[in-house]
């Protein structure tokens, strides 16, 4: 089954090649907001930007700090080297301003030929879903304007229909966690999450095809204390299988390389308002104002339907959003009597791993079933 994983382990891999070759255009993104249909429905290739647990920063700590977010450092150095150079372009988002720091760094220092800054709203209100409306219509037209491509209602369309039918395939496989016996890993689901943004969508649907059919005989892992995790921006899928090796398993999670990116649809009057609401309303994240209740409520749902023993919160060091959000999580959490550990830890830091165990094996002897 785990033939694709190699796919998630380089930066540009085998079908980024591909599309070089044919001429069509690759445009980075990060944040979740960001609707990649519309990169879809402009035949452009939609990567998601990912740092691969790297943990050289020397580069990138020359533009931002080393007091800012070790994701966002991570990827810069990577594009600064080179490694996104197949890039043809990047759209930015306001998901954080250490992620803004990130783009206007990168675009600084080695600039595409295609750079667009889409800003999204922090309320969910409907100036502020017509403002979004607004912003996904110049976003189309500057894709349509740097592709050169007409990107029509229908194109629109069946790329919404698309991304909804992989959505609805990957629930299958995310939450055939809930049930016993588990057949597949949380490290195995973020890896296959991960490559999502990493390949062509219709390669990415044959992949969660061939996924699903090789679950069904797949056998059952070992009965251990099941776990929700959640927290930061991250993609470190060794992280997640060294802490699953300690006798945990992962269930579910809310990261944005995870269970964050499930949305329920949202009727529309036409495709791009579909869109928008669709994206806004679904955008658990702590950048959203006036939102922490429905996120602690998706989280609270996640835990019981997935029968989690605990939850484990991580945040990436100088990560002022989940910092702060987690420890309203743990103190809610725990009043409705769900066991909370918070794991504070620096982005692809192998040097701390002993310490992330550690705290974890003494949490997983306090659930232990």
């Amino acid at each position: 089954m785990n033939d694709w994983a190699r796919l998630v382990k380089d930066v540009e891999n085998e079908y980024v090649k591909q599309a070089r070759e044919s001429g069509q255009k690759i445009v980075g993104y990060a944040c979740l907001a960001t609707p990649r249909e519309i990169f879809d429905a402009a035949g452009v290739f939609p990567y998601r930007l990912k740092a691969l647990s790297n943990a050289n920063t020397e580069m990138a700590d020359a533009y931002m700090s080393r007091f800012n977010c070790g994701f966002c450092r991570s990827c810069l150095q990577l594009g600064l080297e080179g490694a996104y150079d197949f890039l043809d372009g990047l759209v930015e988002t306001n998901g954080c301003d250490h992620l803004r720091g990130m783009f206007e760094n990168w675009q600084y220092t080695r600039p595409r030929s295609f750079f667009h800054y889409l800003r999204v709203p922090h309320l969910t209100d409907p100036d502020s879903v017509q403002w979004f409306i607004e912003e996904l219509e110049l976003t189309r037209e500057a894709l349509a304007g740097f592709t050169g491509a007409e990107i029509s209602e229908d194109s629109l369309a069946e790329a919404i229909s698309r991304q909804e039918r992989i959505a609805g395939k990957l629930r299958e496989i995310y939450s055939s966690r809930w049930s016993d016996p588990v057949k597949i890993k949380g490290s195995e689901v973020m890896a296959l999450m991960v490559l999502e943004g990493s390949v062509p969508p219709e390669v990415f649907e044959k992949i969660v095809d061939d996924v699903l059919k090789a679950l069904s005989s797949r056998p059952g892992l070992p009965t251990r204390a099941r776990l929700f995790m959640g927290g930061s921006a991250t993609d470190e899928i060794a992280l997640i299988d060294e802490l699953e090796s300690l006798g945990g398993l992962v269930v579910a999670d809310s990261f944005c390389f995870g269970g964050r990116i499930f949305r329920e649809t949202v009727p529309g009057d036409n495709v791009i308002e579909r869109l928008a609401k669709t994206y806004l309303y679904n955008l658990r994240c702590p950048r959203m104002f006036e939102q922490y209740a429905r996120r602690k409520d998706f989280i609270v749902d996640m835990i019981k339907r997935s029968k989690a023993d605990g939850a484990v919160f991580f945040h990436n060091k100088f990560c002022d959003l989940h910092g702060i959000e987690n420890v309203k999580l743990r103190i809610d959490l725990e009043q409705e009597g769900i066991p909370v550990l918070l794991l504070e830890k620096e982005y692809g830091a192998q040097a701390d791993i002993g310490r992330l165990k550690t705290r974890l094996q003494a949490f997983l002897e306090r659930i232990k079933r």
